[in-house]
């Protein structure tokens, strides 16, 4: 082999020989990193509708123009109109913070109702975790989507009733993270160096159990919202969510389904802003679980 073929063939071989570790661990970072970044941007994008829906969107969800019922998008409506003359796009923005407000305030109520009574059973422990545990797995037979329909049903149509109905269906499962990660700290040599020297129980469960306890729970919380909003937004689908002039995603998807071969947009757009919010709440609570478990490395 002359030398022009031999270098020939070295950069061949550079060219076609596979990634390093470390080369594909820094790939693998940056497309994650990505994906995290535009998760942000768009959760941004909704938290800012749902804060200042008139700044963003180009009509008001009850304007009614009746010489451009069912128009397709394009033009001076994003989204197309629906059956009302109303602008889709205007409506999903104003929609989001309804949206937006039922995963919230059922993941802080569930996680609140969860972490007290994991917390109290993890701690406690003896008779009162027995009790607790049975009460809690009893509820855990139930499906948590049934269990939400179920108690929805039962209340009646309102913002209220479907975050309650939402949060008990989670409750469960943040009670169970909580009273693991509590019973496992509460054994170890600095909670029992704590309880030797004679400091109140109370304070060492302030002080020292519970901050070391609630990753966790802020994990699954994160994650949870996600599924929060999916539940809330198919409670809505089934008519069992707010009833407002303005309506939430759920309710905008369900008006949508019966006009889906004549006008695609009324269901595509509002079922898109659903998909990408809870696509971008599951990629941050993925990447802050990354972030606060102690085993995951870096590098």
């Amino acid at each position: 082999m002359s030398a022009k073929e031999s270098v020939l063939a070295k950069a061949v071989w550079q060219e076609t020989k596979p990634a390093s570790p470390a080369v594909r661990n820094s790939r693998k970072r940056s497309v994650s990193d990505f994906l995290v970044y535009a998760a942000g941007a768009v959760l941004l994008f909704i938290v800012a509708c749902a804060l200042v829906p008139g700044w963003i969107a180009p009509y008001t969800p009850t304007e009614m123009l009746t010489d451009r019922i069912m128009q397709p998008p394009g033009g001076s409506h994003l989204f197309g109109t629906d059956y009302f003359g109303r602008d889709i796009f205007s409506v999903v923005v104003y929609g989001s913070r309804d949206s937006l407000l039922i995963g919230i305030a059922s993941v802080a109520a569930g996680l609140l109702a969860g972490g007290a009574i994991g917390a109290l059973a993890g701690y406690a422990g003896g008779i009162i975790d027995m009790v607790l545990m049975r009460l809690l797995e009893i509820l855990m037979t139930i499906p948590g989507i049934l269990l939400a329909l179920a108690i929805a049903a039962a209340l009646g149509p309102s913002l209220a009733n479907i975050v309650i109905a939402v949060s008990l269906s989670a409750v469960p499962g943040y009670a169970r993270v909580l009273r693991g990660q509590i019973m496992s700290i509460k054994g170890r040599p600095f909670i029992m160096a704590a309880h030797s020297i004679g400091t109140p129980g109370l304070s060492i469960f302030l002080r020292h159990v519970l901050p070391n306890s609630w990753a966790p729970l802020l994990v699954m919380g994160t994650i949870g919202l996600g599924t929060s909003i999916l539940m809330g937004s198919g409670l809505s689908f089934l008519g069992l969510g707010v009833i407002k002039e303005v309506p939430d995603w759920g309710t905008l998807l369900s008006q949508g389904r019966g006009y889906l071969t004549v006008a695609w947009w009324m269901a595509t757009f509002p079922g898109m802003a659903i998909t990408l919010l809870v696509l971008s709440v599951n990629l941050i609570g993925d990447k802050l679980r990354d972030r606060l478990d102690p085993k995951h490395t870096r590098g």
